[in-house]
């Protein structure tokens, strides 16, 4: 690689002892790519290379996680999204160039250039998403892409817009920037001025939007419960408790599998501030085990109730936050001024609520998946308001499409070495934790087995 010139011999050297090493296997498991990760640990890199695994839309069907002193090694059992191995080395060649992040510091994304980023969180509410589109285009904003996700009353939507007149970014004239947060603010806030609306133009490159909207999220507090019965019984189920002698706390999630779970909880994880040392992830069918070993950046365990119950709050909003709810729909059209404002406003006339949703325009073509439900109870929308939606749209302009979903394998055809990771879900014991760290070992190859 191509060192910048600021930097001296000692600095490459250090780069160079903290580049991750990556292999890949095809031979070891006949069911999944082994993916290995050795690397010098800091706080967000096991965040990373999972990133990089979903950004591929793998599948991670196991995960080993240990981390020794300053130095961490972790093993990703990983499959496309049809359940296979992974074949393609033009997928495998990319997987390992992305994982090894040597060069990520030296190289901003320039995806955003010329384009101006907005943030938006506030309470959500039936048609709020169409009187955001429709304030943008009002204002001559031409939407270039947009991602929206809502969580228990709470909506967080990152917008990237243009001038539509002169195509230069809006946040080069103050003035109509202003007028724009202003605009957006007020709409955000309704008739009844509702507090916690917050509109923002991005202050960083937004390199990866999932991951900002579950920092916006996160920070709009969109975990927070009105009552302990809010909490409904398809939660995923969470549990921590601190194991004193080896000075861990340990959370354990259930839940059913799906695409970038572990991403959505290692997010989070970050977030508040977390160090995984060592963890566990394992798949039985279409349901997921994850078991972590954590600790604050400052070494200690979680050390109050509260802060206990706010652990699984969080964690279950994170899951949340993704889980499908209702009917995809998924969007092709010519480009034309107010579109999405269109669209989405027939959404709420026929009585859909928008949980979900992700849009782009790219030349005079726009598309975009909207996920819709009759109610904020994610109720399934009624197939004839889906029809009327329909053809007020375009019958061939909006399709329904069912959700991909990963194959799932029970673990009732696999291995014998695999059937004791099962046991990692919620509920575990205390005298169980301690054979972790020999089990970890043992997966990551740096043991032989005693049997």
């Amino acid at each position: 690689m191509e060192w910048p010139s600021c930097l001296n011999e000692y600095e490459k050297l250090i780069i160079r002892m903290d580049t991750p090493r990556v292999v890949i296997d095809n031979a070891v498991c006949p069911t999944a790519t082994l993916v290995k990760v050795d690397s010098a640990r800091k706080h967000g890199i096991l965040l990373e290379a999972v990133q990089v695994l979903t950004d591929l839309n793998l599948s991670i069907k196991k995960a080993y996680i240990s981390s020794d002193g300053r130095w961490f090694m972790d093993v990703f059992h990983v499959t496309d999204q049809f359940g296979r191995k992974l074949a393609d080395d033009s997928v495998i060649s990319y997987l390992e160039q992305s994982l090894d992040m040597k060069e990520h510091d030296f190289h901003r994304p320039d995806s955003a250039e010329g384009l101006t980023v907005l943030e938006l969180t506030g309470a959500d509410r039936p048609g709020l998403l169409s009187e955001v589109f429709a304030v943008l285009a009002d204002l001559c904003c031409g939407v270039v892409d947009a991602k929206v996700w809502t969580h228990n009353g709470r909506i967080a939507c990152l917008v990237t817009v243009k001038d539509k007149l002169s195509g230069c970014p809006i946040d080069g004239d103050p003035q109509q920037l202003h007028h724009v947060e202003s605009r957006l603010r007020h709409v955000l806030k309704g008739d009844h001025g509702v507090c916690g609306a917050r509109t923002a133009v991005s202050s960083i490159t937004v390199a990866h939007t999932d991951r900002r909207l579950h920092q916006m999220m996160f920070s709009d507090r969109d975990y927070e419960r009105h009552s302990p019965s809010a909490a409904s019984s398809t939660s995923p189920a969470v549990s921590v408790q601190n194991w004193v002698e080896k000075g861990y706390s340990v959370v354990a999630v259930q839940c059913r599998d799906r695409p970038k779970l572990l991403f959505d909880v290692m997010c989070t994880l970050t977030d508040m501030e977390y160090v995984v040392f060592h963890g566990t992830i394992d798949t039985d069918g279409d349901v997921a085990h994850q078991e972590f070993y954590i600790r604050h950046k400052d070494g200690s365990p979680i050390s109050s109730e509260a802060e206990r119950q706010r652990m699984i709050q969080c964690l279950q909003a994170a899951i949340e936050r993704r889980a499908t709810e209702g009917i995809r729909l998924e969007l092709c059209i010519k480009d034309r001024a107010g579109l999405f404002s269109e669209v989405t406003r027939t959404f709420r006339e026929n009585g859909l609520l928008v949980t979900r949703a992700e849009v782009s325009t790219k030349g005079d073509t726009a598309s975009g998946v909207f996920y819709v439900t009759s109610d904020a109870a994610g109720q399934p929308a009624h197939p004839k308001a889906v029809d009327a939606v329909r053809q007020r749209i375009g019958a061939d302009y909006l399709t329904v499409k069912e959700e991909q979903r990963p194959q799932y394998r029970s673990k009732a055809g696999d291995d014998g070495d695999e059937e004791a990771q099962g046991s990692g879900g919620v509920g575990i014991g205390l005298f169980y934790l301690g054979n972790l760290f020999w089990r970890n070992l043992y997966n990551l190859g740096l043991i032989k087995s005693c049997s």
